[in-house]
């Protein structure tokens, strides 16, 4: 019988079990993969990257609001987005943007595996809102088709 790691290695279990807490190494053997976004929110539409440009040049007055950090807005976003992020955004925030709950509001954030504009969403529902699309596919679609980006 082969000789037991911790034997050789006294402090190999309290290694790995702090590399476990700091999630340099996976409990189960393999990394956690992020969640993916829902594929629809009850009461929003879900919008594609050309149907988002569609909207744009159909609806002057729509809002675009971009659910990320500030430093992944600073290095880039959709021409016009407004950075709004989701768990910081209260209901002032989106009342200052606009306070029309019939505004047309259009949300966005790193695509299917970031659920910060899912829960932008909910919030702008719950506060009354009611004229929402969701760009699911957000900025790794709009990226990915080439599409015109502005940075800071």
């Amino acid at each position: 019988m082969p000789p037991r790691l911790d034997s050789q290695y006294p402090h190999a279990r309290l290694l790995a079990l702090g590399l476990m807490l700091y999630g340099l190494l996976p409990f189960s053997g393999q990394a956690a993969e992020k969640p993916h976004a829902p594929e629809s929110i009850p009461g929003a539409i879900t919008v594609t990257a050309e149907q988002v440009v569609e909207l744009i040049l159909s609806k002057p007055g729509l809002i675009l609001i971009d659910s990320r950090k500030k430093s992944e807005y600073s290095k880039g976003h959709i021409e016009g987005a407004i950075s709004l992020l989701n768990t910081g955004m209260e209901r002032e925030d989106l009342e200052k943007i606009s306070a029309d709950k019939s505004a047309t509001l259009i949300f966005y954030c790193n695509g299917p595996r970031c659920l910060r504009s899912s829960d932008a969403i909910r919030k702008a529902m719950a506060w009354g809102y009611r004229n929402v699309f969701w760009f699911r596919g957000g900025w790794k679609e709009w990226t990915d088709k080439r599409l015109p980006a502005i940075t800071d």
